[in-house]
C-alpha cells in the first residue's frame, strides 16, 4: 500500500475516487485475510477481523493537508505555487465546468474557507 501513497500530496480527487480507494483498501485486506472473491463477508467484518478502520482516505486527507501548510509557509521557495493554490493567475479560464481542484477538495473535507485553512 505504500506505493498508493506516492504523490497523493498532488492528486484532485473527483467523486469517484474515496468510492475506488475504499473498494481497493477492501480488496487488499481481502487478499490478505484470504478471502475469497465469491464469499459473501461484508466490509465491516473484514475491518474487525483485520482491527482496523478505513485509513487510505484519512491518510490522503492527512497528507494533503500537511503539504498545503507546508506551501503556505514556505513563501520564498513555493511562491509561484502560492499564487496558484490562491486563484491568482492571469488569463482566462477554460470553457465548460470547471474540474475539481486541489484546494476544493480540502475545503468539502473540512468545511472551511481558504482563509480559515491557511490559519
Amino acid at each position: 500500500m505504500c506505493s498508493l501513497y506516492y504523490g497523493v500530496e498532488a492528486w484532485a480527487l473527483t467523486e469517484t475516487m474515496p468510492r475506488k480507494l475504499e473498494a481497493f483498501e477492501m480488496w487488499v485486506y481481502r487478499r490478505m485475510l484470504k478471502i475469497s472473491w465469491t464469499d459473501r463477508v461484508r466490509n465491516s467484518t473484514v475491518l474487525q477481523r483485520m482491527g482496523k478502520v478505513p485509513e487510505v482516505l484519512l491518510t490522503i486527507k492527512k497528507r494533503k493537508l500537511e503539504y498545503f501548510d507546508h506551501v503556505m509557509r514556505n513563501t520564498k521557495k513555493y511562491e509561484l505555487l502560492q499564487l496558484i493554490v490562491q486563484g491568482k493567475v492571469a488569463g482566462r479560464r477554460r470553457p465548460g465546468r470547471r474540474r475539481i481542484s486541489w484546494l476544493k477538495n480540502l475545503r468539502q473535507w473540512f468545511g472551511k474557507n481558504t482563509k480559515s485553512l491557511k490559519k
